[in-house]
């Protein structure tokens, strides 16, 4: 072969590795991008960006024994949830805060809000406060990752930092309503930490159509189970007063 052959068969070699590194480089970047883009909607189905709603919690024994809880609740923005218990009447009157990473409790009588972790649960059982207080998916993770798996969509998350509650999410989107089935919590060392159960699809007016039930166990908790209950999800703008330490013990004057 001539010098000349040599050197043609060398440029179309290189510029087939070239081109082809280009079309797997884009087509990574276009599944980088409609993985986040799913997220970003996965969030907006779930509930809009400011809302009020009503949820009961059920823990539930391994011995069948069972404690309720009802929550009046109101979100403003990606980093603002505060809720407002109304039962049982032991705990009427707390409320419970979080804006971006920090969170807090307040109990009448006491003299000021206390500081809890996200890894904590004011109500006991398998939701910790990070679940209780949950801010958009997106807010605190990153998507990795999204493939097809039959009738669902599988994303793999990833937080965005270290004060988030769970390390990587697997998250199974239903492709119709484009709202989560089942998501496995993971820590930074790849044990599972629980996984959580959505079921029960109801349209809640405005365009809301999404599960009304969610349910939790984990390998950690054996035999335990906590359930939640939605209810009355609808739009709602708060000012930012609602949301500081001073308003807790107001949350309940916000109730129509």
């Amino acid at each position: 072969m001539n010098s000349f052959k040599k050197q043609l068969l060398y440029f179309v070699t290189a510029s087939l590795v070239i081109l082809s590194n280009q079309a797997w480089s884009e087509a990574s970047k276009t599944h980088d991008v409609n993985a986040t883009q799913l997220l970003k909607e996965v969030d907006a189905r779930l509930q809009p960006s400011s809302y009020e709603m009503y949820r009961k919690l059920i823990n539930i024994e391994p011995d069948g024994d069972r404690k309720e809880f009802v929550l009046y609740t109101v979100k403003k923005g990606k980093e603002n949830v505060v809720a407002l218990f109304l039962d049982p009447a032991s705990e009427r009157g707390r409320s419970s805060l979080r804006v971006g990473d920090n969170m807090w409790l307040y109990i009448p009588n006491v003299g000021k809000p206390l500081r809890i972790t996200s890894l904590q649960s004011v109500v006991g059982g398998v939701f910790n406060n990070s679940d209780i207080l949950q801010l958009d998916y997106s807010t605190e993770y990153n998507a990795q990752n999204v493939t097809e798996e039959g009738e669902q969509l599988l994303l793999s998350l990833k937080a965005k930092n270290r004060s988030v509650a769970y390390d990587q999410l697997k998250m199974w989107v239903d492709k119709t309503h484009k709202t989560p089935i089942k998501i496995e919590a993971y820590s930074a060392s790849g044990m599972l930490i629980k996984t959580l159960h959505y079921s029960k699809i109801k349209d809640f007016g405005n365009g809301y159509i999404r599960p009304a039930m969610l349910e939790t166990d984990s390998p950690l908790y054996k035999g335990f189970k906590s359930v939640m209950l939605f209810d009355g999800i609808k739009p709602r703008e708060f000012s930012e007063e609602v949301f500081s330490l001073g308003y807790m013990s107001k949350i309940g004057e916000l109730r129509e």
